[in-house]
């Protein structure tokens, strides 16, 4: 954690988050006057901070006693978070053996909130490799990681996410028509694996493959990107192949059967 004091703290968020910590920390719930006191905060200040916090379910109050507990809403985060956590670990060792097999660089990532955002990354030891960044967001319509997990969700669900964040053309290569984008996804479910070919960046090729938990449920997907001069053709074949095989590794030591 970083104890650096930001310059710009946002007084209500601090005490909201305090708040939360005091709680959970606390075996049986906390009241009203027990979180003002410990806090010094004035009640009618804990009373605003807690209505919120629990109509956002981050906390719930007991009927009998009044007092706050923690609510179903930290529990989901927290799995969530978990689940991520343990999942980047378990494919760490595959994207690794990846680099080491193609020399090029390779990604890991997840859908959130119509996005693509980048968890894990093992570096290229080639001299000419692509700018990326672990937790950098880019588009779905766009990128081979995007694609592999859009074409296991349902239309209805790509066709939300392509309204809600668009289709901006960031190359002369990028798809931006929503009918020709979910036919290109029923090929790219059916052979397994994604390319974007300069479709995000120019001079940069992408193949991914999708991971898939215990449930048959996309949960993230992974990349091999390299400029142009490294992918051509022939060479995106023997990748394609490979992309499928550890798809298929990754999916398993998730507890994939499928």
């Amino acid at each position: 954690m970083d104890s650096k004091k930001p310059n710009q703290l946002i007084k209500s968020l601090d005490r909201a988050l305090n708040i939360i910590e005091i709680i959970v920390e606390s075996e049986n719930g906390m009241g009203v006057t027990e979180i003002s006191r410990e806090l010094d905060v004035h009640k009618s200040t804990v009373y605003r901070l807690l209505d919120t916090l629990k109509y956002r379910g981050y906390l719930e109050k007991n009927k009998d006693n009044h007092k706050y507990l923690a609510g179903i809403k930290l529990f989901e985060l927290s799995s969530k978070v978990i689940n991520e956590i343990d999942s980047r670990m378990r494919v760490r060792p595959y994207l690794e053996e990846l680099m080491e097999k193609t020399k090029e660089t390779v990604h890991l990532g997840i859908l959130d909130d119509g996005e693509i955002i980048y968890l894990d990354k093992v570096e290229s030891t080639a001299t000419i490799r692509m700018y990326s960044q672990v937790g950098k967001r880019a588009p779905v319509h766009s990128t081979s990681l995007g694609k592999t997990i859009l074409a296991q969700l349902s239309e209805s669900e790509v066709c939300k996410i392509l309204e809600e964040k668009g289709m901006v053309a960031k190359t002369k290569n990028t798809i931006t028509d929503v009918d020709k984008f979910l036919e290109h996804l029923k090929e790219v479910k059916k052979q397994g694996y994604a390319v974007d070919n300069e479709e995000q960046e120019k001079d940069i090729r992408c193949i991914a493959g999708p991971i898939f938990n215990h449930r048959g449920e996309v949960v993230a997907a992974f990349s091999i990107s390299a400029p142009i001069s490294r992918m051509n053709q022939k060479r995106m074949g023997k990748l394609a192949e490979l992309v499928v095989q550890y798809s298929e590794k990754m999916s398993r030591s998730l507890g994939y059967s499928g």
